[in-house]
């Protein structure tokens, strides 16, 4: 028999470049109009069949009320030999808290609603029950009792943000979000298999080291289950230009997960754009099967800003003047 337990969510190296997946509380906590955000990895293709993931997400400010934020957020992941395809669309509400008058300290408080969709091909694997005794023959039956090979559900989450900014290059933000409260059956047998909450706890704060350079250190914890997952690391950025509406920034770091991977991260700050690469190496106990390679990783950031023209209120001078 087949036992099969897939409980744990997907993760991201670059974890404060995809911010609607980590916490629903960051749907439009940015300075602009709207935000479009793409995220792709690709990981353990050195040994077996590569795992890719991708997600979209786009968010924004209400109009009428900038302190409600929308935002949508999709993500396809595909796993392993059996084509374990996960695909979930999101949709985030949030709403901002003015601690103090000057927005130095704000709380943001958010809700997640999410479709998702599991399915594998059974076709894909190999059962002890195919084997004749001689070879393995597809042809015989593989006496599995399986109920479905997909499965779809919705799941709920809460996340909540506090930011702290004193100055426009420093700021602290402390993070904690739940997913999955409602524990959807995950199950492909008929018995219950429910998918574990997933609690994540975040914090970053940025520094400014002299005139051009800033430190931005970051730790990401997550729990779900039985597993555990704890990256920390710091970029530094380099403000190339700043000035008279032209914006250049690079940034470099360095991260480590723990009992998984080192890896190295680049960015560039473009006008409204930004570009992450990140590259993991490899630590745990499939380095002998892996050679220390792990998984590539991209993200791309857009914002915009539309042009908001100034009321003026002219005064009319009466005829007789």
């Amino acid at each position: 028999m087949l036992n099969i337990g897939f409980s744990q969510d997907i993760h991201w190296s670059q974890f404060n470049d995809n911010p609607i997946f980590q916490n629903p509380a960051n749907s439009g906590y940015f300075k602009g109009d709207y935000r479009f955000v793409g995220n792709y990895r690709d990981q353990w293709r050195s040994v077996s069949v590569p795992f890719s993931t991708f997600s979209l997400s786009a968010d924004t400010k209400l109009k009428r009320n900038n302190n409600i934020g929308i935002g949508l957020m999709m993500f396809h992941d595909v796993a392993g030999d059996g084509q374990f395809r996960t695909m979930e669309f999101q949709g985030n509400l949030s709403y901002l808290f003015k601690i103090t008058q000057d927005s130095s300290h704000v709380l943001r408080l958010g809700l997640n609603l999410g479709l998702n969709h599991r399915q594998l091909n059974w076709d894909k694997f190999y059962f002890d029950n195919q084997f004749n005794g001689i070879q393995y023959d597809p042809s015989l039956p593989t006496n599995e009792n399986y109920q479905t090979d997909r499965k779809t559900n919705l799941s709920t989450g809460l996340g909540a943000t506090y930011t702290y900014q004193p100055e426009k290059r420093k700021f602290f933000t402390a993070q904690f979000a739940a997913f999955n409260i409602n524990q959807p059956n995950q199950g492909f047998y008929n018995e219950l298999v429910k998918r574990d909450v997933r609690y994540l706890f975040n914090l970053r704060a940025q520094y400014p080291l002299g005139f051009d350079f800033d430190l931005i250190p970051s730790l990401n914890f997550s729990v779900q289950g039985k597993y555990r997952e704890l990256s920390l690391g710091s970029s530094l950025k380099y403000t190339l230009v700043e000035r008279l509406g032209v914006y250049r920034a690079l940034y470099a770091g360095i991260w480590y997960r723990t009992l998984d991977a080192a890896y190295l991260s680049v960015g560039a700050d473009y006008q409204n754009w930004f570009v992450g690469l990140s590259y993991d190496v490899n630590l745990s106990k499939l380095v002998p099967a892996s050679n220390n390679r792990g998984g590539f990783e991209i993200a791309v950031r857009y914002i915009i800003n539309t042009f908001k023209p100034k009321q003026v209120l002219h005064r009319v001078c009466p005829d007789y003047i």
